[in-house]
């Protein structure tokens, strides 16, 4: 099950370093919202998957979970819900400030 969750957080960094490296921004926007994912499910990993294991110690209980990368996720999916929704409004505003999304012609010209 690791093999599987870490090949699906490698697809997601190579998509999300994909969109980074677009032209519009609300494909750059969705390729930070992938690399977070990325993350998320690679602190799930590294936290090794067991199943049916409680998350709290409880008597009679030998096998049990580590709750400390579920409460990264969970502080990891809030951190990166308020990121993107900065970057989509940081976005929003430039599009209609200056008509386009493309990153070439946000960038302006050197020689003005």
């Amino acid at each position: 099950m690791e093999i599987i969750m870490s090949v699906l957080a490698g697809i997601l960094f190579m998509t999300g370093v994909y969109n980074l490296l677009q032209k519009q921004l609300l494909r750059i926007v969705i390729g930070t919202a992938l690399i977070s994912h990325g993350a998320h499910l690679t602190i799930l990993t590294m936290g090794k998957l067991k199943d049916g294991a409680p998350p709290i110690l409880t008597e009679g209980v030998e096998n049990y979970t580590d709750p400390l990368p579920q409460a990264l996720i969970l502080t990891s999916i809030v951190i990166s819900f308020g990121v993107t929704s900065l970057l989509l409004v940081l976005a929003y505003r430039a599009s209609k400030i200056n008509h386009t999304d493309n990153m070439e012609q946000l960038r302006g010209n050197d020689y003005e």
